[in-house]
């Protein structure tokens, strides 16, 4: 599905209104009744007990909305006490202004809220009622919420009631997911024609509640033909994308994946890229690994393979390993590499070899990527299609910036350094965001806090390698992987807290027979 920004966003509906002959007040009506739609059959609450309502609106086209809301909840037989913030009714116009002549005529009253006795009134008024529309601003903000607003949203926030926002709350950027302090909380967000960014990336993500998308009366074909280059991955990828199985394969046709991992110490990280490989469908596994590691992770996982690697030291990868380790990946469908296979210069060096001459599909993790830090022309030079798996921190060791920095910029990095190295960037978190050479951003919605555990990622490298190993392109097993294995993280627990990473390998067979067969 579509993510549009807040300029996409008004430009699509420029595109309605203008193109297909759609006029803004139609679109407005549709999204008004739509929220109220959604009002009504929502589960979060029983009816008899949810009939006094009041909605709170700007001046722009989201309090037009809000108004419309007021006037089907009215219909509906709703009681609701309306409220104009900031702005007196004689400052509306466009299509806000005839959906408050419309409630008006109809007999309802909106009462403006520009100074502090009125504030009074409206904490008054939230007081009784059972939940509140927040119709204020939507996706036009930006920044800092004005003074007036902030003490309105503060109010809404702190009356603990149920909280419907429209397409936005108040407060939260629909670009980025950076929120005003007093941005408002919803428990539920009905958002318009298609997600926003914003409502997936924190800390947005914590003030919307649950979301629901609804069509405001635009056909497909103008949903369709808009251009966009982001994107939320959903079960309709997942079944487009995912390899198929011929009901005779056998395990050379299944994938042949080389694993490049596991110094002493972190021979765990190689067990669970490979549990995550094997469990994803790979017919054949092997790791290579520093002969320390061999016998160690032989005993952890007995479905691969494992060879041990020269050294020059235990632990520690001799220059002889490149060849070795590139000529075994020259016979198999796809090589991952780096998950705890040590940060010693001389293994590092070995790394950065193989990265320069390997001439199959590569998944780049952990210690691989440390390797990189100020080799970056490595990336613009291989030749290999590539995947590079980061985590935020790693992410900032790699180019320079803080942790922060790449936080608050996530879809942004992952687009920029996709399109400078040529390479699939995956760049791990909440969300995983996943950028593309062609300029495509992949936001996925799966997954859970459980997942914040050690060894998380060593299986998602395992999962990603597995997918190329057959068959599909390094963009799709990226887009795959990650949706699985953020959703066999859901599934194997119910809290937030005590998952394992190994647990979350052995749940992939069972989301994939799920959503899959």
């Amino acid at each position: 599905m579509k993510l549009l920004s807040a300029a996409e966003n008004k430009k699509l509906d420029s595109i309605a209104m203008e193109t297909y002959g759609i006029p803004g007040i139609v679109l407005m009506e549709h999204a008004a009744r739509e929220v109220v739609e959604a009002v009504v059959n929502s589960k979060d609450f029983e009816e008899d007990d949810f009939q006094n309502a009041v909605v709170v609106c700007g001046k722009g086209n989201n309090g037009g909305d809000g108004f419309g809301v007021a006037r089907w909840l009215s219909i509906y037989g709703y009681k609701v006490k309306v409220f104009l913030v900031g702005v007196l009714p004689n400052q509306l116009t466009g299509d806000a202004l005839i959906e408050y002549r419309m409630f008006v005529k109809g007999g309802g009253h909106v009462a403006k809220i520009t100074d502090v006795t009125e504030e009074t009134i409206f904490k008054l008024a939230i007081s009784k009622a059972d939940f509140i529309v927040d119709a204020m601003l939507g996706i036009g903000f930006s920044g800092e919420l004005r003074p007036e607003m902030k003490r309105i949203c503060k109010l809404i926030n702190e009356s603990d009631k149920y909280i419907v926002a429209v397409d936005m709350p108040t407060g939260v950027n629909a670009d980025d997911g950076s929120i005003d302090d007093d941005a408002v909380r919803a428990n539920l967000t009905v958002t318009m024609n298609v997600f926003k960014p914003g409502q997936w990336l924190f800390p947005g993500r914590e003030c919307v509640g649950r979301v629901k998308c609804v069509g405001i009366g635009m056909s497909e074909k103008i949903l369709n033909e808009f251009p966009a280059n982001a994107f939320l991955v959903d079960d309709e990828m997942l079944y487009a994308l995912f390899p198929e199985r011929r009901e005779n394969a056998h395990k050379g046709e299944a994938g042949r994946l080389a694993i490049c991992a596991g110094s002493p110490g972190f021979t765990g990280a190689a067990a669970l890229a490979s549990r995550g490989a094997i469990k994803t469908g790979s017919g054949l596994v092997s790791i290579l690994t520093p002969l320390a590691s061999r016998d160690v992770i032989a005993g952890l996982i007995i479905e691969a393979m494992t060879q041990g690697l020269p050294e020059s030291m235990p632990g520690v990868l001799d220059g002889s390993a490149a060849g070795q380790i590139l000529e075994f990946a020259s016979k198999c469908d796809v090589l991952a590499i780096g998950p705890g296979l040590g940060t010693n210069e001389a293994t590092q060096e070995v790394i950065r070899e193989i990265l320069s001459k390997v001439d199959v599909p590569v998944v780049i993790d952990a210690d691989a990527l440390t390797a990189l830090k100020d080799h970056l022309d490595i990336l613009t030079k291989m030749q290999a299609p590539k995947v590079l798996t980061p985590h935020v921190g790693e992410m900032a060791r790699l180019i320079g910036l803080t942790a922060e920095e790449i936080e608050a910029k996530r879809m942004e990095m992952a687009y920029k350094y996709a399109k400078d190295w040529n390479a699939v960037v995956v760049l791990k978190g909440a969300p995983t965001i996943i950028g593309t050479p062609s300029g495509n951003i992949y936001l996925n919605p799966t997954g859970s806090s459980s997942m914040a555990t050690g060894g998380a990622g060593d299986v998602l490298t395992g999962m990603i390698a597995s997918l190329i190993g057959q068959g599909v392109t390094c963009e799709q097993a990226a887009l795959c992987g990650a949706y699985v294995h953020g959703l066999a993280g859901e599934n194997a627990t119910e809290g937030t807290r005590g998952l394992a990473a190994s647990e979350i390998a052995e749940e992939i067979p069972g989301v994939l027979h799920e959503y899959l067969l």
